[in-house]
């Protein structure tokens, strides 16, 4: 399989960063491009490209041929100020990125929502990343990997106070999250980067939603391979 070229958005971010740093260091991936806005301290000339952008203008964002995309963009209503600018940055980038890619040839996009996303649920946050699946899902990819986080642990670089009340008590409560609530396990964000990475590298077609069990079998996937 000759070597493709990812496109990354959210690299920044808590999972982003881990996405971005599987990418830099996997083979199968000749090219990494980086959508931000602002440079981030990262050098790896051969490898990455970084295109600092205004993502209200994305949809006139030149590219080069792209195979995968890689999207962690996210925000909260708290940072964001607004839930339509939540909005802006959870649903309408993200799925402008999409169409871009679709141009210049992408034919995978692998995203990060969040365990129980649904278009039709009563909660704002979990209506957009179910409008957002939904979205992605009917435009022509050949496959939409869709990673379904619960809690994500790990340091950030902005509080959130929510999580840092719900992660404790989540971790406590995690034995006995057992069958059909193991979804809402604390995941280390590390992990849901490298499964990213990893299932890009699978042979599925159509919309393949990652939770909790399947999230940690490939990263674990990806882990054994960069070991070895």
């Amino acid at each position: 399989m000759d070597p493709k070229t990812a496109l990354v958005l959210g690299g920044s971010g808590l999972v982003g960063r881990f996405c971005l740093q599987s990418l830099l260091q996997d083979a199968n991936y000749r090219k990494v491009i980086l959508l931000t806005r602002r440079e981030l301290p990262i050098e790896d000339p051969a490898k990455l490209t970084q295109k600092v952008i205004d993502f209200d203008k994305i949809e006139s964002t030149l590219l080069e041929p792209v195979d995968d995309v890689f999207c962690a963009l996210g925000t909260t209503i708290r940072t964001a100020g607004s839930q339509a600018a939540f909005r802006r940055v959870d649903f309408e980038f993200p799925l402008a990125a999409a169409r871009l890619a679709l141009k210049f040839g992408a034919q995978q996009f692998i995203v990060v929502s969040s365990v129980g996303a649904n278009p039709k649920s009563r909660n704002f946050y979990l209506r957009t990343k179910g409008e957002l699946e939904q979205a992605l899902c009917s435009l022509p990819f050949k496959a939409v990997h869709i990673f379904r986080p619960s809690f994500l642990t790990g340091a950030r670089e902005e509080t959130r106070p929510g999580e840092s009340f719900a992660i404790p008590l989540a971790k406590v409560l995690q034995f006995v999250m057992a069958g059909p609530l193991r979804r809402y396990r604390p995941i280390a964000a590390v992990s849901v980067g490298r499964a990213m990475v990893s299932a890009a590298k699978s042979p599925g077609h159509g919309r393949i939603v990652h939770e909790y069990n399947n999230i940690l079998r490939l990263a674990e996937g990806l882990k054994s391979i960069e070991t070895r």
